[in-house]
């Protein structure tokens, strides 16, 4: 099993908010549910759009050759047989939520980089661990929202 990938929201409004909820000594686990919810739609949206705001690198016509000979194209960048996209898991408590995966591929496919025997193949990076504005923005209002109750 590889070491898991972790991705940071670095908002700076964000943190002071759930540093001071912190303060407050309130139950914080039904937040973290909501945020770890929020976190997982929008992977789950990153999949089916291919990459928001950016659409990821379409795929070489090599590889939907390979694809379309095994049976796998038509098909989705990054879903291939939809492995990787099935294993996005959330687990919360009351000082965090957090958005993953346990494949062992995919750190490659989100931040890009030589792969295959020899790394001769170039992956590009996919960000699909990844959240928009509209989504930090509904984790800072969850937090508003939990705060002022």
């Amino acid at each position: 099993m590889s070491d898991p990938i972790e991705i940071r929201i670095e908002d700076r409004e964000l943190t002071s908010l759930l540093f001071k909820l912190s303060q407050k000594a309130v139950n914080t686990a039904p937040l973290m549910r909501n945020i770890a919810g929020i976190m997982q739609d929008s992977v789950e949206e990153n999949f089916e759009k291919e990459g928001r705001p950016d659409k990821w690198q379409k795929l070489k016509p090599s590889t939907i050759k390979q694809r379309t000979k095994k049976g796998y194209w038509p098909g989705r960048i990054l879903q291939r047989r939809g492995e990787l996209a099935a294993s996005i898991t959330s687990k919360y408590d009351k000082h965090s939520a957090i958005v993953g995966t346990n494949k062992i591929y995919a750190a490659i496919h989100q931040f890009g980089g030589d792969a295959g025997r020899g790394g001769k193949v170039k992956i590009h990076a996919r960000p699909y661990l990844k959240l928009d504005d509209d989504e930090v923005n509904s984790i800072i209002k969850a937090v508003l929202d939990n705060f002022n109750s």
